[in-house]
């Protein structure tokens, strides 16, 4: 029996204006499917990347074969006494999904944020319907906390949305994770 050759190595690094036109091209089109981000179905490229990138949040980008496929950002949660709870967001361009490219964008963003001092890490609206984001985050030792009722509308029907959280003391101790 054959077996498919193994993907190429992903590597995960800080974003760089440079990038501003692949991440753009990516968050759009996730972003029009209006399935798993509360942004507006028609948010403008400079709204986006402005809300995706510009401080705090620090962005990453994930790269296979010098090709940007995805993108995550690490940020406050809460601004004040909530800043050391962190807050993840992760897109990956459809046409590479289930190539692990969430998964390391996850375990990244959790390494990230240990070493940026957080805490923990929350996820304020994960919605109901995207089981693989779902299993990915349970996989990555998330929990979840919440059930918010009807909180994200979907195709025009509301949908719960999850609240997902994580400590990071595990990883504050050994920043390799």
């Amino acid at each position: 029996m054959a077996t498919d050759p193994p993907l190429p190595a992903i590597t995960i690094r800080q974003y760089a204006p440079g990038d501003a036109d692949r991440v753009w091209a990516i968050l759009h089109e996730v972003f029009a499917a209006g399935e798993t981000y509360a942004y507006p179905v028609d948010v403008g490229r400079e709204d986006a990347l402005a809300g995706w990138t510009d401080a705090p949040a620090q962005a990453y980008v994930a790269e296979r074969d010098g090709a940007i496929v995805g993108t995550s950002r690490v940020m406050p949660n809460q601004p004040g006494h909530g800043s050391h709870v962190a807050n993840g967001s992760f897109v990956v361009a459809p046409d590479a999904a289930g190539g692990g490219i969430g998964r390391a964008l996850g375990a990244h963003a959790l390494g990230a944020a240990a070493a940026l001092g957080y805490r923990a890490m929350q996820f304020n609206l994960v919605v109901s319907t995207n089981h693989r984001a779902i299993a990915l985050w349970e996989s990555l030792g998330f929990h979840t906390v919440g059930r918010l009722p009807g909180a994200f509308v979907l195709h025009g029907e509301e949908v719960d949305a999850l609240v997902m959280y994580q400590r990071l003391d595990h990883l504050a101790a050994d920043p390799a994770g």
